[in-house]
């Protein structure tokens, strides 16, 4: 079946996105595409696409900010690199992080999502996690994000972790920080206390990478 003619605004929605992919190697943002094309508001940016995807110029995944693949002649062999995340539980108080090892994480029984390679940045061995909570609320990590991330067990400070607090037989999601034997989990979030205990006291099960929002 042919496709139907596309109107103005629609042949310069996939001659941005072409351009901004060539120059970028990664896909555009849909304020991005607003912006570059003159349109008037994310919502008809978003209408259009659905349009370019439904007549089968392009791939999107909505839950994904820069989730925009070009498909069939418009490719030309860019922006189609997207890899497979196992998505390997959640991140809730009371419930250990449970991660098996990355061997058997490509199996039939993992749940996975495919996401653009740019945001793995070229790690091999990540993994994405539900976020339960609002704990890191003003660091744009909500209830329901999938946070992807890399195991890790001494990370930096100031990194975003996943952290086994032994004592307390609970995980969280916090920046860490060690000083003196301490470890500090600070969250992003003034109506949260920070939480400081013995580094013994804390197991590291991965350091985040990027964030796929829900909202």
């Amino acid at each position: 079946m042919d496709k139907k003619p596309l109107s103005v605004k629609q042949d310069c929605i996939l001659e941005f996105i072409e351009e901004f992919l060539s120059e970028n190697h990664y896909p555009p943002t849909v304020r991005d595409i607003q912006n570059g094309c003159g349109i008037s508001s994310t919502s008809v940016v978003d209408y259009n696409l659905r349009i370019l995807q439904r007549e089968g110029y392009l791939r999107r995944q909505a839950d994904v900010s820069r989730g925009i693949e070009l498909l069939g002649a418009k490719a030309n062999g860019i922006g189609r690199n997207f890899v497979q995340v196992p998505v390997l539980g959640s991140i809730a108080a009371g419930e250990p992080l449970h991660v098996p090892p990355s061997d058997s994480w490509h199996t039939e029984e993992v749940d996975t999502v495919e996401l653009p390679s740019f945001m793995t940045g070229g790690r091999q061995e990540v993994f994405g996690v539900k976020v339960k909570g609002e704990s890191m609320i003003d660091a744009l990590v909500a209830d329901g994000d999938l946070v992807i991330m890399e195991p890790v067990e001494r990370p930096q400070n100031g990194d975003m972790v996943a952290a086994w607090l032994a004592d307390r037989s609970e995980v969280t999601l916090k920046h860490f920080f060690l000083k003196d034997g301490m470890v500090t989990l600070q969250p992003a979030n003034s109506a949260i206390e920070p939480i400081t205990i013995p580094a013994e006291n804390v197991s590291v099960q991965g350091r985040v990478v990027g964030v796929v929002r829900t909202v």
